[in-house]
Order: structure tokens, then sequence, then C-alpha cells
């Protein structure tokens, strides 16, 4: 199974950049999420769009400033950025699952998905 992340780079703050991720071995009928695993850190958990109940959900630090989105013509996951901080700088990585999940959470963590893209970087300079 793969997935194909990208749209990352280095961008200034206060930058936008909008990531994608592809899941054409899927029939579009699963959630996909994004997280982040900064250096040194763990992964955390940015957004997710379930397309089983049309929830969203957003890490409390990049609500307002980032969005997720589908096309569904196209199969695709955006993750809209906007207003980036230096703090946003991580590894970006997309994944998703053959069961059903739903993205009306509080938290999303990394075991709710069993299928993981490569990652791609983006950098914010201050």
């Amino acid at each position: 199974v793969q997935l194909q992340a990208s749209g990352g780079g280095l961008v200034q703050s206060g930058g936008s950049l909008r990531l994608s991720c592809s899941t054409p071995e899927f029939d579009g009928s699963n959630a996909v999420g994004w997280f982040r695993q900064a250096s040194g850190k763990e992964r955390e958990g940015v957004s997710c769009f379930s397309p089983i109940d049309g929830s969203t959900s957003y890490a409390d630090s990049v609500k307002g400033r980032f969005a997720i989105s589908k096309n569904n013509a196209e199969n695709t996951v955006y993750l809209q950025m906007n207003n980036l901080k230096p703090e946003d700088t991580a590894v970006y990585y997309c994944a998703t699952d053959a069961s059903p999940i739903s993205c009306d959470t509080s938290e999303l963590h990394v075991e709710m998905f069993g299928y993981w893209g490569q990652g791609t970087e983006v950098t914010v300079s201050s």
C-alpha cells in the first residue's frame, strides 16, 4: 500500500504551503490523517478527515491556520497550512487505514492508522 505525500518545502514565517496526500490504492472511503514529527520529538496528530461521517479534527496548535479538504475526483486529501510558524517545522506524514475511522475525536493517535506515507519535510524560517 502506498500513500504519496508531497508539497513540503522551505517557507518563511507567516507563509503558506499546501500538502497533498494521494491514496491510489483506496477507493476514497477511508479516513486520512496528517501527522508531523519534529526532530527529537514524538509524532503528533495534526488533522484528520473522514468521509464516513464527514468529520474533521485539528490539533489545538493548528486550529484556525490549517484546513483539511478532499478532492474526490483525484482521491487526494489536502492540508492547507497558512500563517506558518517556526514551530510547525517537521516532517509531515499522511496516513490511512482500511477500517472505518471517525475523525470526531479530540486527539489523533498514531495507532488509529495502519498505512503511512513516506513523509514530506516542512521547514519554516523565522
